[in-house]
């Protein structure tokens, strides 16, 4: 706006080899005075001997002194500089008619009702068209306002560079248009390879609840509280993957939980009803914190499912029933069945066999005395040589058969077999079974089942003890 100014004001020197021939406070031309009034800056000249001659709407807003009041005044001294200062504003302000270029200076002006104002002064001599100097135009706006913008700017660049969350401006089609370093990491590629690239290129699973996210801030403006979002990283973004020895968030699990906030940004200068320029998504990593609640508040659960099944069991007088109540109880929030089958033979070397006696839920006691037809490699078998636990699991296409194959209910994908140990013998083996709609058993989950396992032995031995 300034440039267009200058411009302008050339232009009128040439028709009256000074700054009157379109001075805005005479009436001059129409489109000279709508510029001058719709910049946000204010904006006077001087012509060479230092008398006003334009005077816009935004230098009356600062210092309140109207058009009519300023133009045709010679100097500032009294009225909108202290008379002890004039002489040294006015110098400074008028030596730009003989240097190239802008000059930069702050002064202390005077308000029409008698306060002060600090401004900063952008001033660039005009020439008329025989190329001497005509005047001097000058550019202000206040201090205050001027450091508000450049601390705007200084915050912008602390948060891309040096904040220790991730920051990423999203534009209306929802692809990345900046990102701090911090969450390149987090994303696992470069800052400039995320740019303009779909979200779902960057992120697998989760991406549809952050995309839905970003839209409805978009169209009705951010959340009243964070969010926190599970998000599976996609391995092949292209980027630095893995880099940096797994130092980075999320090098050893592409699965986190990101507590995301969102901001609607549109621009300053918008009418009305903006149109949103996009969304400034901020996120830290707190999938550490959320698992370590998360497994805290499952030890709870089973903890308290544990003695509920021993509380439970001691009120019954069949210790086989008192297995199945273990088993029951051994189920909730962990697996969909639970299979006991228990050790025959194995005498005189001939070879053990599983005799399938007891299903959960619901099935109680349904031993029959015939062996599982269970091959030697049957994961039941492993864990009974082992003594120790076996975790197995099928996923895609193999999945069909797989259950049936195995001799366990259709529709189980992921399966643990722990043994049944009392006084130093193995007792039979103990198998849990969670569907397509549940996780793979982990570590956690064989020593939970190990725990179920270490009672229903307790209460098998006994029965066996009481047996006539």
């Amino acid at each position: 706006m300034t440039a267009q100014s200058e411009t302008h004001f050339e232009h009128g020197a040439g028709e009256g080899d000074d700054l009157r021939g379109g001075s805005a406070g005479s009436g001059g031309d129409p489109l000279l005075t709508a510029l001058l009034d719709g910049m946000d800056a204010g904006l006077c000249a001087f012509d060479a001997d230092g008398v006003v001659t334009h005077w816009n709407r935004e230098a009356e807003r600062i210092l309140g002194w109207t058009k009519e009041e300023a133009v045709g005044r010679r100097g500032l001294a009294g009225w909108a500089v202290r008379s002890a200062d004039a002489e040294h504003v006015e110098a400074r302000l008028l030596d730009a008619m003989n240097a190239p270029g802008r000059r930069v200076h702050e002064f202390a002006l005077l308000r029409k009702d008698g306060g002060r104002v600090l401004v900063r002064v952008q001033s660039s001599g005009v020439r008329g068209a025989d190329g001497r100097p005509s005047g001097v135009y000058c550019a202000f706006s206040e201090v205050r306002t001027q450091i508000d913008l450049e601390r705007s700017i200084a915050l912008s660049e602390a948060l891309f560079d040096g904040a220790s969350w991730g920051v990423v401006l999203v534009d209306a089609d929802l692809r990345p248009a900046v990102a701090n370093e911090h969450a390149a990491r987090a994303l696992r590629t470069g800052r400039a390879e995320m740019l303009g690239r779909p979200l779902g290129e960057l992120v697998g699973e989760g991406v549809e609840e952050l995309e839905s996210a970003l839209q409805h801030v978009l169209a009705a403006g951010p959340p009243p509280d964070p969010a926190e979002l599970w998000v599976t990283l996609r391995t092949d973004t292209g980027g630095r993957a893995g880099e940096g020895g797994g130092a980075g968030p999320g090098a050893g699990d592409a699965r986190r939980c990101w507590r995301s906030g969102f901001l609607r940004l549109v621009s300053p200068m918008a009418e009305e009803t903006p149109v949103p320029l996009g969304v400034a998504w901020f996120f830290l990593d707190v999938t550490e914190a959320r698992r370590t609640e998360q497994e805290a508040a499952r030890f709870r659960f089973r903890g308290n499912q544990l003695h509920r099944a021993t509380r439970a069991a001691a009120e019954c007088e069949d210790p086989m029933e008192a297995v199945a109540v273990h088993l029951d109880y051994s189920l909730a929030g962990f697996a969909d069945h639970a299979l006991l089958d228990l050790a025959v033979g194995g005498a005189d070397d001939s070879p053990v066999r599983l005799v399938r006696t007891v299903e959960a839920p619901s099935q109680g006691t349904v031993s029959t005395g015939v062996p599982a037809c269970y091959p030697r490699d049957h994961p039941a078998f492993q864990a009974y040589d082992r003594c120790g636990p076996v975790r197995t699991s099928v996923g895609g296409a193999a999945a069909e058969g797989w259950a049936k194959a195995r001799r366990w209910p259709d529709g189980m994908v992921h399966g643990l077999c722990v043994v049944l140990r009392s006084r130093g013998r193995s007792l039979g083996v103990l198998t849990f079974l969670r569907g397509s709609s549940r996780r793979a058993f982990d570590r956690a989950d064989a020593v939970h089942a190990e725990g179920v396992a270490d009672r229903v032995a307790a209460a098998v031995d006994l029965a066996r003890a009481l047996a006539p």
